[in-house]
């Protein structure tokens, strides 16, 4: 049986009526949207929903998108992305589309319905031991996003994803970055793999506990980039950091939500870094993972995922009823929230 929240005419931003561009709240509104229509693609496909059955069209239709391709897991074949194309009808030709995709490629999270369950916890436990690099679901999301880049200029192509498919579309989107080919994107509830520090609320320790992981972690980088000089040896997360501060993000969480939350500590954390006078261990420490140093030593390769340069954070500060609601995707195109977005440039 189908969910309300499946059902665009029940749970979708009906008000929307006319897009705006160039308006925040709309790009985020539509970028959420056609998230939630690859889950529904997927639901559509478990429940074995066709023609007028299926709930999934009116999530990107109702924006003036076609579906231009499916992605699907090469595992259990399930649906995991879609890539959209943006074709407004002719009586909107006339209209100004300045800040409009010509393509999205959109990435879902994870369902927990047994069809697609096991193969989506596999890939959730790959993010948490910084290997989703080495999936082949990544393969498949990448070459994806390198073919539409090549095919149509990455000024033409937005990434958007939730939870999995966030962190899917942020490790896309660093891929692309190293190279110089910066796309935008919409990252909703990206993971955070890190101690839930954000959710102490006493402020000086939390100040606190935050200072001494970055002396632990900076302590830590160097003394492994120092074994790595004396070895003539380069670990795969000695990317250049640097090269990705021109990548812009756009990140979306909420402080209930504990998948996500640690963003709003970890960039403010270098802020106040700077401001105490201890920006170059923390420009050192932002750009480690103590689990992928610990995992560096050990002679294993890992990516800390979650460790980015630049963005923009946006953090829904309108109370949440639980972790399903402060996580879920359905927040992001609600009209009535108390959002509070700041812009971090790595210096």
């Amino acid at each position: 049986m189908a969910s309300e929240r499946e059902d665009f005419s029940l749970s979708g931003p009906l008000h929307l009526t006319h897009i705006d561009w160039t308006n925040d709240h709309h790009r985020r509104s539509v970028a959420a949207c056609l998230v939630q229509g690859v889950y529904v693609s997927e639901r559509d496909r478990q429940q074995q929903r066709h023609g007028s059955q299926a709930l999934a069209t009116p999530w990107w239709e109702f924006f003036h998108f076609q579906l231009f391709r499916q992605l699907k897991d090469d595992v259990d074949s399930t649906i995991f992305g879609a890539i959209y194309e943006f074709k407004p009808p002719a009586s909107h030709c006339n209209l100004s589309t300045a800040g409009t995709p010509r393509y999205v490629i959109a990435f879902r999270g994870t369902l927990t319905k047994p069809d697609s369950f096991m193969r989506d916890l596999e890939l959730d436990l790959h993010v948490i031991q910084n290997g989703l690099h080495q999936t082949s679901r990544f393969e498949i999301a990448m070459q994806a996003v390198r073919n539409m880049v090549a095919s149509v200029g990455n000024s033409n192509v937005w990434l958007a994803g939730h939870s999995l498919g966030s962190a899917m579309a942020m490790l896309a989107g660093k891929t692309m970055a190293k190279t110089g080919v910066l796309l935008e994107a919409f990252l909703f509830n990206p993971p955070f793999l890190s101690a839930p520090i954000e959710r102490i609320k006493n402020k000086k320790v939390k100040h606190g506990l935050r200072i001494a992981g970055s002396v632990i972690t900076a302590g830590l980088a160097l003394a492994v980039n120092a074994k790595k000089k004396q070895h003539n040896t380069r670990s795969a997360i000695e990317e250049p950091f640097t090269a990705l501060s021109a990548w812009v993000p756009r990140l979306f969480v909420n402080p209930a939500d504990h998948i996500s939350s640690e963003y709003v500590g970890y960039f403010e954390h270098r802020k106040k870094m700077e401001e105490i006078g201890a920006g170059d261990i923390e420009r050192l420490a932002t750009q480690h993972s103590l689990g992928a140093l610990f995992m560096n030593v050990m002679g294993k390769e890992s990516q800390p995922l979650h460790l980015i340069a630049s963005a923009i954070l946006t953090v829904n500060a309108t109370p949440s009823q639980d972790f399903k609601q402060a996580h879920g995707i359905h927040q992001w195109w609600k009209p009535d929230m108390h959002l509070q977005s700041k812009f971090y440039k790595y210096k």
